[in-house]
Formats: structure tokens, C-alpha cells, sequence
């Protein structure tokens, strides 16, 4: 049971949010809880929504993005991320069940995509205080100043999924994984 209210239905949600819910719909064929959740504040919804689809035009692939949203939700502890980004991980960006455990443990067995993932890990554990070091391996192992922003992007966006999910108690939607078991 969520701490504040789930709607139902996108009818149930609040009237500004309902656009952008059937938006969700149409794209991902359901309306997961994630969104459902966030549709409380159409700002925040919009916020969201409008983030997460400027990121997907980015110059991060779809795998090292899956890869950072797994790292992020393991260290936050956020089963729901991690049910979810597990789920999108296997079937949407192709990353196999090695990958991902190695993603939750903050790792990459792709020598580029381990720098980024190291990199949002570090970003996360030091809350943004990353050292010169951080920010030279991620530029050696190849990514560009545009992709290093978007690394910090994608740790902010997902920190917001967990803290979300996390703090209102989202119920799970997909298979269920712990953050406890990596």
C-alpha cells in the first residue's frame, strides 16, 4: 500500500496529468505505478516525462543508460528501480542476466560502459563530490563532455525514480528483484 495515493485508472488522476499518463499508455502499452505515482503532481509528472525523453535522444546508448539505472537503484536500494530496470535491461536494451549483476555491483564487463557506470557510482556515493580521477577515467575510457553531463543526468533522474519509489512505497509492477540480493 503507497503512502499517498495511487489513481486507479488515468480518469482518476489529477486532470493535467492525464494527457501526459495516456502518452505513457500509448508508448509502453500500460501505465506502470512508477507513473501512475508521480501523476499526483502533473509538474513533477511533466518534469519527469520531459527529462527521461530528452536523455533517450541522447548520446548514451540504451544499454549503458539500462546499466547506470541498475547501479543507481542498487546503491539507493530501491527494489522498484531495480525490478523495473532489470526487466528493461533483459528485454529492451538485450543485457544478459551477468551484465546486470555486474551493473548492480557497479561494474561493466564492457570496458567503455564500466567507466560509466564507475562513474555514476562514484557520483552517487560521494553525492556529486566526484575527484579529478573520476572525471579523467570516464574521459579516457572515451566519453565525451556531452556524455559526462548526461551520466550526471541519468544519475539525477534515476535518484529521483528511487527517492520516489522509496519514500511512498510504489508497489512493485514487474518481476520483483532485491536490492539485497546483488
Amino acid at each position: 500500500m503507497t503512502r499517498i495515493s495511487l489513481p486507479a485508472s488515468i480518469d482518476a488522476a489529477p486532470e493535467a496529468s492525464q494527457p501526459l499518463l495516456e502518452g505513457v499508455n500509448k508508448m509502453l502499452g500500460s501505465v506502470p505505478n512508477l507513473f501512475r505515482l508521480t501523476a499526483n503532481s502533473p509538474a513533477a509528472l511533466e518534469g519527469y516525462l520531459g527529462l527521461n525523453g530528452a536523455l533517450a535522444k541522447g548520446a548514451l546508448d540504451p544499454q549503458t543508460r539500462e546499466r547506470i539505472a541498475l547501479a543507481v537503484a542498487q546503491l539507493n536500494g530501491c527494489d522498484y528501480c531495480l525490478s523495473a530496470h532489470t526487466y528493461l535491461g533483459k528485454n529492451i536494451a538485450k543485457l544478459d542476466d551477468a551484465e546486470i549483476t555486474a551493473n548492480r555491483n557497479g561494474t561493466s564487463s564492457d570496458q567503455k560502459a564500466d567507466a560509466a557506470v564507475r562513474f555514476a557510482v562514484a557520483l552517487v556515493k560521494s553525492r556529486g563530490q566526484v575527484s579529478e580521477g573520476d572525471v579523467s577515467a570516464a574521459k579516457l575510457a572515451g566519453y565525451s563532455e556531452a556524455e559526462l553531463v548526461e551520466i550526471v543526468a541519468h544519475v539525477a533522474l534515476n535518484t529521483l525514480t528511487n527517492y520516489l519509489n522509496e519514500a511512498f512505497d510504489t508497489p512493485i509492477d514487474f518481476p520483483v528483484v532485491n536490492a539485497s540480493a546483488a
